[in-house]
């Protein structure tokens, strides 16, 4: 009722959707960098959609499954074969125990998620079984996987007929809305906001993707106290450069908020690779709370559609 981590790859972990609650504590929320592709996961075997699974980064990766059941791949395409034939992202497939899942260097995107029936079951850690590698807690001891891990699976669900969904590409165009020190951006600055490409640099992380393009000044320095944060918000440091914060981000800061991602566009963020380019795209609230209704009618239309007969 297991499965093994023949190659686990640079950064395998499981993850769920997420410790919340928790913040105050100074826990980060952790979870799926992009949990869009972990729910249309899950919801493809017949899992809840914050069920536990393999966060896969970078992949060459491989997995002996040892029971039989079915497996989803989202999120980025690793031309992934079982048993050497052909898997295809955003469909459920039937394995057979024994059978071996290899995943390639991704053609799109930097994170597969690989979701089980049942769910990997791993008891959960203040609410959640997604692992913090900072923290060094939640999934397989705080830790990413490594060879010859093995991760115990759910009770197997029904099997169900082969059926496929349409998984939507990410892009670069991330909308943002106004933090509350956007106003105190020169006005050069906020046109490069903009119109500038920012650069994703290699010192990004799940906890933060720090960005490279034209300096952003502030019209007077700023001293600020300790704030909370969140994932998606955009800070500013002294040298200029902004740190979008991702999944893992720490619970406080201290830097000014220049804006905050649609969280309709997180799952995209968390399929940019490093050095790739991002271009930001001024939001309303209102146009951030429109994209946030486009995404669930999505997940409805899938769930809608997983269910017919």
């Amino acid at each position: 009722m297991t499965v093994e981590a023949i190659k686990a790859g640079p950064q395998t972990t499981v993850q769920d959707l997420g410790r919340f609650g928790a913040r105050h504590l100074g826990v980060c929320r952790a979870g799926a960098m992009d949990t869009l592709a972990l729910i249309v996961a899950n919801r493809l075997v017949g899992n809840p959609a914050g069920a536990p699974a393999l966060e896969i980064t970078l992949p060459p990766a491989s997995f002996r499954l040892l029971r039989d059941g079915m497996l989803a791949l989202t999120g980025a395409d690793c031309q992934a074969t079982l048993d050497g034939e052909p898997v295809w992202p955003g469909w459920r497939t039937p394995f057979r125990a024994g059978q071996v899942l290899q995943l390639r260097a991704p053609r799109l995107g930097m994170r597969a998620y690989l979701a089980l029936d049942g769910g990997i079951a791993l008891p959960p850690a203040m609410g959640s079984a997604s692992t913090d590698l900072m923290a060094g807690f939640g999934g397989l001891d705080g830790r990413a996987l490594r060879d010859g891990d093995r991760l115990p699976l759910g009770a197997r669900l029904p099997i169900r007929p082969r059926k496929g969904v349409w998984l939507p590409r990410p892009g670069n165009q991330i909308r943002i809305c106004h933090g509350p020190e956007f106003g105190l951006l020169s006005k050069s600055a906020r046109e490069r906001l903009w119109h500038a490409p920012w650069q994703i640099t290699p010192s990004s992380n799940r906890m933060g993707y720090r960005l490279s393009g034209p300096a952003l000044q502030l019209n007077a320095p700023l001293e600020m106290p300790s704030h909370g944060v969140l994932p998606g918000l955009i800070q500013l440091p002294p040298d200029g450069q902004p740190i979008v914060l991702m999944a893992d981000a720490q619970a406080t800061g201290g830097y000014p908020r220049l804006g905050m991602v649609a969280s309709a566009d997180l799952w995209q963020l968390g399929q940019a690779r490093l050095g790739s380019q991002l271009h930001f795209v001024e939001a309303s609230l209102e146009e951030a709370r429109l994209a946030d209704q486009q995404l669930q009618r999505y997940l409805d239309k899938i769930e809608r559609l997983l269910n017919e007969n």
